[in-house]
């Protein structure tokens, strides 16, 4: 059967998509999306959106760069390992994620925290365990002691890296056995893919990301220890050494979107990276901040204006911060993403299906708008909402599978 584009009667597109993929191959790449997005269609209230997504169950379907692997597939695989990178990319997935973190020996990894080790790896059934920052210490229930570790990169070496395997991110707090600890894999996500959880260098998800002809958006993690590292590794020496491995792979910089939520490694990077500087992206999370309320645009230090004119061109706050309800309790964009798009900024957003089953108002990507969520499907409304109305350049999603769907059938590529 031949393979070709799907023309539709009315192509709505986005003011602008990821760049041409340069050095890449440019032609289309066929998706393989499984039965998940046809389900939230199916669970969709019936109206124009469903009608419209129902009309294009047919495919075909083709990679899209409006699709981003979130830490790659992570809602049924093991984050930022390999099988989960890959997972991605035959979802349709046309821009990966590295969050990047530093070992012992200032080798840079894919991590989503410095500090994670001791629940998405299997560190603590190593001997590497008693290396960990914090060893394990079983849950005491006449104490009321939860279970607990930590085990950081920077505890290991490149080569102990190497020699773990990646598991689902979870643990199990009242667990009095290290096995039981590593167990607690949330209800909604499986451990039917966390058998060989191949763990990932920094440089070799360049490799494998250039090997399967999509984009790269890594991430600088904050360190969770004092910097400088060992008294000589500085935070600018980390930004730097980031970028110089896609230097060193000859990987164009029009392929690379460099992530952090510190504005300082966003500014060195504007400042002193010229070839990546329109392609950084900051990571809004103020909302972590007691007086920020994406409805106040008061609250916003710096202001949209602000962080556009020191040279900012892309911003990637969470979906909740984007969207509210209007009077009738219909979704529409906030006042912050109406800042950002008149302010000249382009915005991505995280993170899709990270919050399983709906049902209770989707928890926090949704809480702006959970009056209005109440199934499964309404994730497709959210959706529609941040393509169209907000028009978000790309989304993050841990099933990507979904957001590829989505930009299929809307033409978005």
């Amino acid at each position: 059967m031949s393979i070709r584009i799907l023309l539709l009667t009315v192509v709505w597109q986005v003011p602008i998509a990821f760049a041409a993929t340069a050095g890449f191959a440019q032609e289309q790449v066929p998706a393989d999306l499984g039965p998940r997005p046809f389900y939230l269609i199916d669970d969709l209230k019936d109206g124009e959106l469903k009608a419209t997504l129902k009309a294009c169950e047919a495919g075909p379907f083709y990679r899209s760069e409006f699709s981003i692997g979130h830490r790659g597939a992570p809602l049924q695989f093991p984050e930022h390992t390999r099988e989960s990178y890959v997972a991605a990319a035959r979802m349709g997935a046309g821009v990966l994620e590295c969050d990047v973190a530093f070992t012992k020996d200032r080798e840079l990894v894919c991590r989503h925290s410095q500090c994670d080790l001791h629940t998405t790896t299997n560190i603590l059934a190593t001997d590497l365990a008693s290396q960990c920052s914090v060893p394990f210490t079983p849950a005491d229930a006449q104490t009321g002691r939860q279970a607990s570790a930590q085990c950081c990169t920077s505890d290991v070496t490149l080569a102990e890296f190497r020699s773990l395997r990646g598991k689902m991110d979870s643990s199990d707090p009242n667990a009095t056995s290290v096995d039981a600890y590593l167990g607690g894999t949330a209800a909604w996500r499986t451990d039917l893919y966390a058998q060989n959880g191949t763990l990932m260098t920094h440089a070799e998800s360049i490799a494998l990301f250039a090997e399967l002809g999509v984009k790269m958006t890594p991430e600088l993690k904050s360190p969770e220890v004092a910097m400088p590292y060992e008294g000589s590794y500085t935070q600018e020496d980390y930004a730097a050494q980031m970028l110089e491995e896609y230097r060193g792979a000859g990987i164009d910089p029009v392929n690379v979107y460099p992530q952090s939520f510190d504005l300082n490694d966003v500014w060195y990077w504007i400042e002193t990276q010229p070839e990546f500087a329109d392609r950084v992206v900051y990571l809004d999370g103020r909302d972590s901040e007691d007086s920020f309320d994406p409805m106040d645009l008061a609250t916003l230090d710096p202001s949209m204006e602000e962080l556009a004119e020191r040279g900012l061109k892309i911003i990637a706050p969470p979906i909740w911060m984007l969207v509210t309800t209007d009077e009738n309790g219909t979704i529409v964009p906030s006042a912050y993403a109406t800042a950002a798009k008149d302010a000249g900024l382009e915005i991505i957003t995280w993170s899709l299906e990270r919050s399983g089953p709906l049902a209770g108002g989707g928890g926090y990507y949704f809480q702006s708008v959970s009056d209005a969520i109440e199934r499964d499907g309404d994730v497709l409304t959210v959706l529609d909402v941040l393509a169209k109305d907000v028009g978000v350049m790309g989304v993050f999603s841990d099933w990507p599978a979904t957001t590829t769907f989505y930009a299929n059938c809307m033409g978005l590529d």
